[in-house]
């Protein structure tokens, strides 16, 4: 299977020989014996070329499918043997608010050291697809529109500040009119990397009867701070990030009007979750409560 991969990424035999550190006449047989063994065609070959045939496409992403949960299985086992007596699996997408994320995964560790937290660094897309595969046991993300099959809740809210380059006329004010930030550019986050931030940013935008002028989609958060520190433009962030990684040239200031919030939401599968699970999103909710009511 991980050599079907290799071949169905290069799309050429010669180099996944030379990737999975192989020879390629072992590497054609044993995509052959595949074949047979299916009694499907993976691929279409030429001299020329190599492409995937449509149940070769099916094939590849069943193939990451398994393979990942196979890599799974073994990590939960490796950690069974250490004393674990459980896992879950967290994916992580968008700007997640390290202060909360820490305070969190710190609880957990206090409360239940013998379950192993698993933290998965993902696209948007790909978590979505991970929770309903079963390769996630839930996630965090900052997008609530992930379509059926997931139960999406608050998670916790956070202050939404904009990041002005120091000396910006700006400055001027202490609360910033979000029709004078309008008419500066802006440096907004990757609306890939970052999807659901980028849908609630939008959505503050569209607010605005005027077109953004968008200087640059910055695939970090350091690389946006850097961004406009250099005066490429300003930029929306949660307060606490904020606070966590300052930078001597960029200057915090809220929005004027209400406080505008950047929500971060729990998806997980909509199904029975397990015990450790259901202490984990009973921490969740707990903490945002707590939150809320200190802040009332």
């Amino acid at each position: 299977m991980r050599y079907f991969i290799a071949v169905a990424e290069e799309l050429h035999f010669a180099r996944a020989a030379e990737r999975l550190h192989i020879e390629q006449s072992p590497l054609s047989r044993a995509i052959k014996d595949l074949e047979y063994d299916l009694g499907v065609r993976l691929f279409e070959r030429t001299t020329r070329s190599t492409h995937l045939t449509w149940a070769g496409q099916v094939f590849l992403d069943e193939a990451h499918r398994v393979l990942s949960t196979l890599e799974q299985a073994i990590a939960s086992t490796k950690a069974a043997a250490t004393g674990y007596r459980g896992t879950l699996r967290i994916a992580l997408s968008d700007d997640i608010d390290p202060l909360r994320l820490a305070a969190l995964l710190a609880q957990c560790r206090e409360e239940e050291p013998d379950v192993e937290i698993r933290l998965f660094e993902v696209p948007l897309a790909e978590q979505a697809k991970g929770l309903r595969g079963g390769l996630y046991d839930a996630g965090l993300a900052q997008a609530a529109e992930v379509g059926e099959d997931i139960v999406v809740q608050s998670a916790w809210n956070d202050p939404l500040v904009i990041a002005v380059p120091a000396r910006h006329p700006l400055l001027a004010h202490k609360r910033i009119p979000l029709a004078e930030l309008i008419r500066y550019p802006l440096v907004l986050c990757h609306p890939e990397i970052y999807e659901g931030c980028y849908r609630q940013i939008e959505r503050i935008l569209c607010a605005v009867d005027a077109e953004p002028i968008v200087a640059e989609h910055a695939a970090t958060f350091d690389l946006m701070m850097t961004l406009v520190a250099a005066g490429y433009g300003l930029s929306f962030a949660n307060e606490s990030h904020m606070m966590v990684c300052r930078h001597p040239e960029v200057v915090a200031r809220p929005l004027a009007g209400r406080p505008l919030m950047l929500t971060t939401y729990l998806l997980r599968p909509n199904t029975e979750p397990s015990e450790p699970l259901s202490r984990f999103v009973a921490r969740v909710v707990a903490a945002e409560n707590s939150n809320s009511s200190a802040g009332t």
